[in-house]
């Protein structure tokens, strides 16, 4: 039996969740909601067989329907999930960041314990292979954690619709918009929620000079984060946007008593500028603290897989086991609990480099 697929928003992520869709057994994809004429017509070209919605309410009365993806601008997730919970009860895939507004929490929170479906946070960066094996090698390698770094030095804010990505407003600001994803791997990866969180970041490089319908761009381009766990571990985010050269993208580092063990993965093969094939294998790397003989295991990723979008083949493993809780054969792995401290996380930098004091969390 074919699973029939809504999707809402269709812009350079939404395309991505389209093409890796395809790549599922018995998945079509029925309806498309995309306002922007440019981008739904790059939607169609590759779901010609799906029809164009002419509203968000019209895609909702589709009877066919088997589940929902979100890959609206972030601005609009709250205002959608609400709309949808008025009208049907179908699994969703909802991108990150849940919400963008500190006051939307409440909301999040009531559409949670409403709505009586299954719904899955869209925090591909957990389903990169690499990133798997290096969750499963972790405690053989540094045993108990005591320290995680998260590198991520890549490209400039892409270009959206109408810009919205270039105001605070719109995405949350770039540690809610970007990092979100970084937040939810420390969470992960250390198994506690965060108690306190110190920030620094600004704008330095990117859009200093970008205005928009006599508006300064807002958006920051780089920043440090320090993160304390209630466990007493301790986690550390860098990131800059100004980094494109870089050989690797994402690097990971975690250490305990036993040793230290990293994971380096490249950014988008389309960055490679003619030279896809000097693009270099996502790697681990195991450092014992005695000898110092440090092991690189490579860890190559499915071409056809990878060729499916920009984030190391996470899309489509993502997509995979969503497909399993919509047939009733999975569980939702990456729950509103995990997107909703994902958001306050990078919120609390926002706020913590703004102000220049450490932001406390408050269960």
């Amino acid at each position: 039996m074919t699973t029939h697929y809504g999707i809402i928003g269709c812009g350079m992520m939404g395309r991505e969740h389209l093409q890796n869709i395809a790549l599922l057994d018995d998945t079509s994809v029925a309806v498309i909601y995309e306002p922007d004429a440019a981008m739904a017509e790059a939607a169609l070209a590759l779901c010609p067989d799906a029809r164009l919605a002419s509203s968000l309410d019209d895609l909702l009365l589709s009877p066919e329907l088997d589940c929902l993806v979100i890959v609206s601008p972030n601005h609009c997730h709250m205002e959608q999930l609400d709309a949808i919970a008025k009208r049907v009860t179908l699994p969703i895939l909802v991108e990150k960041p849940l919400f963008t507004d500190p006051q939307d929490l409440a909301k999040i929170k009531a559409f949670q314990a409403s709505y009586n479906a299954p719904v899955w946070v869209a925090m591909e960066y957990r389903y990169m292979p690499p990133m798997q094996q290096f969750r499963d090698r972790l405690a053989d390698v540094v045993g108990d954690l005591k320290m995680l770094t998260i590198t991520e030095h890549r490209f400039p804010f892409l270009q959206k619709v109408g810009d919205w990505n270039r105001f605070n407003e719109n995405s949350g600001g770039t540690f809610v918009e970007k990092c979100c994803h970084f937040f939810d791997l420390m969470r992960l990866i250390i198994d506690s929620n965060p108690i306190r969180v110190m920030a620094s970041g600004g704008q330095e490089v990117n859009h200093l000079d970008e205005v928009y319908d006599g508006r300064a761009s807002d958006i920051w381009d780089c920043g440090y984060v320090i993160v304390d766990f209630a466990n007493g571990k301790r986690a550390l985010l860098e990131l800059s946007m100004f980094a494109e050269g870089s050989e690797y993208q994402e690097m990971v580092h975690a250490v305990g008593p036993e040793g230290k063990l990293e994971v380096k993965l490249p950014g988008p093969a389309r960055l490679w500028s003619g030279a896809e094939d000097k693009r270099p294998v996502p790697k681990l790397i195991e450092s014992p603290r005695v000898p110092c003989a440090p092991i690189e295991i490579a860890c190559p990723i499915d071409e056809t897989i990878l060729a499916a979008g920009d984030h190391n083949g996470s899309t489509f493993f993502q997509h995979q086991k969503f497909l399993h809780v919509v047939r009733g054969t999975g569980e939702v792995e990456v729950t509103l609990d995990d997107g909703i401290w994902a958001v306050r996380m990078g919120m609390a930098a926002q706020e913590s480099a703004r102000t220049g004091k450490a932001i406390t969390f408050d269960e």
